[in-house]
């Protein structure tokens, strides 16, 4: 056989093999992006039923906490807040420390530091967890520049409407409340809304049908009036 035509076939026999190895990759890496997406660590099944109080007392312990750091926050600093959270902390471990220390004396053990297992658990980060998160983050980060761009420099005008009309809304939204009530609602809103949901699922999806289908006709009639739709809808 001629050198050149074997070597021909080698060559495109590897690059059959890359291409059919190449498929799994990506599919594995859009895997691998699609569940450390924070959408599926809302969907995740500690978070529902956290937030659909399938325990009580551990979504009202979690509720709680949250809405006191919020309501914290929204009547002092963040570092009065965090000083005063570390400060608890720090209390709390030199009095079971102290506490201890004087057990130990009266009944003459020798167990040693209280916390000495917690003092020798590795609590460092790996570097293989640190570079995936990063890249994560970086996945997003560059995914929302790619999106800022697209929408203010008006290449889809039907999109950039659409951004106008709700920083608009946002602008009112801003005059009545701060940055802290909108999480105080949202905070609520994450725990009452899902249980409240859950009971009356048939008729709120009901609602949700009849309020996307006005949307959506309106958007088509908005847009088959905008001097860009001709072009757009050719272009799909």
């Amino acid at each position: 056989m001629d050198p050149m035509t074997q070597s021909t076939q080698i060559s495109s026999s590897q690059g059959i093999a890359d291409g059919q190895n190449a498929a799994p990759k990506e599919s594995k890496l859009s895997d691998s992006f699609l569940s450390s997406s924070p959408v599926s660590l809302i969907q995740s099944p500690q978070v529902k039923d956290l937030i659909h109080w399938r325990d009580p007392k551990k979504s009202g312990l979690v509720f709680g906490l949250s809405m006191l750091m919020l309501l914290s926050l929204a009547a002092f600093s963040v570092i009065s807040v965090a000083s005063y959270l570390l400060l608890a902390l720090l209390c709390v471990t030199i009095t079971f420390r102290i506490y201890k220390s004087v057990v130990q004396a009266v009944q003459k053990s020798s167990d040693g530091h209280p916390f000495k297992t917690l003092i020798d658990k590795d609590v460092s980060i790996p570097p293989e967890t640190f570079r995936k998160h990063v890249d994560a983050s970086l996945t997003y980060i560059n995914r929302a520049l790619k999106q800022m761009s697209r929408l203010f420099l008006v290449e889809d005008l039907v999109d950039s409407l659409k951004l106008a009309v709700v920083m608009w809304l946002f602008t009112y939204v801003g005059a009545v409340f701060n940055g802290i009530t909108i999480l105080i609602l949202a905070d609520i809103l994450l725990f009452a809304v899902p249980p409240v949901y859950e009971k009356n699922k048939t008729q709120v999806d009901q609602y949700i049908d009849v309020i996307r289908t006005q949307v959506n006709t309106t958007m088509a009639k908005l847009q088959e009036k905008l001097p860009g739709a001709v072009k757009r809808s050719k272009t799909e």
